[in-house]
């Protein structure tokens, strides 16, 4: 109706009814605004009716529009942005995230982001080798070990490298790390919070991992990743850790591995890894591997000789005492193992597959409350550090 009036009037009568029509209009705004607002946007679009909101009979923008139409157009192109954002995040699976999600990172992908990861203040801090002096100097270029070659000392210089690298809230890649752990130890397929009580259930000393990196930095967590994400090592993983939380042997599980982890550090600076690093032409597998085989060996002396919390700062010593003078025999021990509990394993399966009423694997036991009355005693605990080496790992 206000269409019809608008073009029947010309001459003298525009003039006169100026103010009528421009009445009507602001108050046909205002009586089709609440519908127009639970319309969808592209309705709107589609039908061109938000271009006659905002328009005049001859396609121009007026200054004069309700400001309630401007208000509820940007609201409309703002809930536009917000599911075009959503769809983005569908798609680059960001949203993953959100939902904790977070997916699980193997050893080999960790690696290879420090590979390029500018670690040049890390690398600062590194002493590749223990400084020697004297006759211990002289006894050890006679009858010690090999160096280590030269095309392999920028791979130690990685690995020491990332002894040194702090865990880093802000890095995808190091919450990932820490998420596949929880998961793997777990069984978990959620992401946790970055601090609590459940990192206490896995053998942290408190509430933020990061506390107890100290001395091993990233490496410790990296170590922990290649046990629980190597399909060989996963069932002694979680052999260890289901020891850990024996009703009297009980240990902090995470805090052990990472003196684990220091033992091996120390035993790479010393060069009593260098021969069979030479032999393999690798450092970090190697490293890994006797990682893996002192954890194999502290395993056996804890279970077998009913250890407990207490005895942890000496078993460590006697642990690291042994695999530094025997690397050799530690790294074919641990072969063994792996070898016959694959056996073991495959012959397993083959009689589930025959009796299917039966399972092969046992069922975790709950999880008890972590012994708090007793401190944890770690390899650092038991002797003083060397003056001039407060920088070291």
């Amino acid at each position: 109706m206000d269409g019809d009036v608008c073009h029947c009037l010309n001459g003298k009568e525009e003039d006169k009814d100026k103010c009528v029509k421009d009445s009507h209009q602001t108050e046909g705004y205002r009586n089709f605004l609440p519908a127009l607002k639970s319309v969808p946007i592209s309705v709107l679009k589609q039908n061109g009716l938000l271009q006659a909101l905002v328009g005049n009979e001859d396609g121009q923008n007026e200054a004069e529009i309700n400001e309630d139409v401007l208000q509820a157009q940007e609201e409309w192109e703002a809930v536009e942005n917000v599911q075009a954002d959503l769809l983005c995040e569908i798609k680059t699976g960001l949203l993953e995230d959100l939902v904790g999600h977070t997916p699980l990172i193997s050893f080999n992908e960790a690696l290879q982001y420090f590979q390029t990861a500018d670690l040049s203040e890390c690398r600062r801090k590194i002493q590749p080798t223990v400084h020697r002096t004297g006759l211990s100097a002289i006894s050890h270029f006679l009858f010690g070990p090999p160096r280590l070659h030269r095309e392999l000392q920028e791979e130690r210089d990685l690995a020491l490298a990332i002894a040194q690298c702090a865990l880093d809230n802000n890095q995808k890649v190091h919450m990932r790390v820490l998420q596949t752990i929880y998961k793997k130890l777990t069984g978990s397929t959620f992401d946790c919070p970055r601090y609590g009580a459940h990192w206490e259930q896995l053998g942290f000393q408190g509430l933020d991992p990061a506390t107890d990196l100290r001395g091993t930095g990233f490496l410790g967590l990296m170590h922990t990743l290649y046990l629980v994400m190597n399909t060989q090592t996963l069932p002694l993983a979680l052999d260890i850790f289901r020891l850990s939380q024996h009703q009297t042997q009980n240990f902090p599980f995470c805090v052990m591995s990472i003196n684990i982890t220091r033992i091996a550090i120390q035993a790479l600076r010393e060069e009593c890894l260098a021969r069979e690093c030479n032999r393999r032409q690798q450092v970090v597998a190697v490293l890994n591997d006797f990682y893996v085989a002192s954890f194999l060996h502290l395993y056996h002396i804890w279970k077998m000789q009913n250890k407990t919390i207490k005895d942890s700062g000496f078993t460590l010593k006697e642990v690291e005492a042994f695999a530094k003078k025997n690397p050799k025999q530690l790294l074919r021990g641990l072969q063994m193992y792996l070898g016959e509990h694959h056996n073991i394993a495959t012959l397993a399966m083959d009689n589930w597959s025959l009796h299917p009423s039966s399972s092969p694997i046992p069922c975790s036991p709950d999880l008890p409350s972590q012994k708090k009355d007793l401190k944890f005693t770690g390899v650092c605990d038991l002797r003083a550090k060397p003056e001039g080496e407060a920088h070291l790992v």
